[in-house]
């Protein structure tokens, strides 16, 4: 009886903490396949590629916890890029408030499409899938017009551009700036989830909203709150690309929403909303990011990594399935 008890102990074990194991796995696999893994130039720049995604990522954890879906952060992203570089060519740079205006003005657009898809979900009642799938559109949509779809070129010969660009390049204390910003939202998010009424609301949310409902609670203004982080986010991830471009482009951002979701799912967050942590997204990102990685050391085509990548997904959430014995939806 005592050797059954261990071996359910064991499939717990393995189950509850799978994301890590993966993680740890993939660094070990990493290090023999190839020299250079572990020396700090290719460390960083796992980091500094990946920040983007990392901060769509969270964005979405936030929209997973109350049991919805964000498709639009990848487009979201692209128009972060656009409206930045559009200020950035613009704008009278010779005004330092202006680089802060600037950066604010993007923000508050990802913060207004973001709260378009809120309040489509929770004042109207339209489905989280349908609902941000047409802001998809849009803010492709917005992306392309801005310059009918031609790439913005930022000038090398005002403040604004070589704070920014310097921003994306440099480093402070050998770590990359964009690392730093990612790991102060990193930090704001597990205190914001962990120890604020408004983190423990929207984990309810998802859980059980009826219950919260009829605790005199409004639900639909925590739901209306995480699309409009998530919009923040994206924009923010465009912001962090185009500095490290020099350049803004429609198509950037292609693709985030799917690594975005597969990095929650990974990390352990339930599609069915209430279950998630930012520790465990975060590791979901690392795991995405190893497998590019080792992958491009190996100059393996980008055609097997997204083979690999699904069959890394379908596994978490198959081992998911077998912890708690429930159906995930994304509708």
């Amino acid at each position: 009886m005592n050797e059954k008890k261990g071996n359910l102990n064991l499939k717990e074990f393995f189950i509850r903490h799978n994301a890590v194991l993966i993680l740890l796995l993939l660094i070990v696999v990493s290090s023999f396949l190839s020299d250079v893994f572990f020396t700090s130039r290719n460390i960083f720049n796992i980091l500094r590629q990946n920040t983007p995604i990392f901060l769509v990522s969270m964005g979405m954890l936030f929209v997973i916890l109350t049991g919805g879906i964000d498709l639009s952060v990848g487009s979201i992203v692209a128009v972060g890029g656009m409206m930045i570089s559009v200020a950035v060519v613009h704008w009278n740079w010779s005004l330092p408030l202006m680089l802060a205006a600037a950066i604010l003005f993007t923000l508050l657009v990802g913060f207004i499409l973001g709260s378009v898809n809120g309040f489509l979900v929770s004042y109207i009642g339209v489905a989280p899938f349908v609902g941000t799938l047409g802001m998809m559109t849009i803010a492709k949509g917005i992306a392309y017009l801005i310059t009918n779809g031609q790439p913005i070129r930022w000038p090398s010969d005002t403040f604004g551009t070589q704070f920014l660009q310097a921003f994306g390049s440099q480093t402070f204390l050998g770590i990359p700036w964009p690392v730093i910003l990612g790991a102060v939202v990193f930090v704001v998010c597990l205190l914001v989830t962990k120890y604020t009424v408004f983190g423990r609301l929207v984990v309810a949310t998802g859980s059980n909203q009826s219950a919260v409902t009829l605790a005199g609670i409004n639900s639909r203004q925590y739901k209306f709150s995480v699309y409009a982080i998530s919009g923040v986010c994206s924009a923010l991830a465009g912001i962090v690309i185009s500095c490290r471009s020099g350049t803004g482009t429609p198509s950037t951002g292609s693709g985030f929403e799917l690594d975005a979701i597969a990095a929650c799912v990974i990390g352990g967050a339930s599609l069915n909303g209430g279950k998630g942590k930012v520790f465990s997204t975060l590791i979901g990102v690392l795991i995405l990011a190893l497998i590019t990685n080792i992958m491009n050391l190996l100059s393996v085509p980008a055609y097997p990594q997204e083979i690999v990548k699904g069959v890394i997904i379908l596994a978490s959430v198959i081992l998911q399935l077998v912890g708690t014995g429930k159906r995930q939806s994304i509708v």
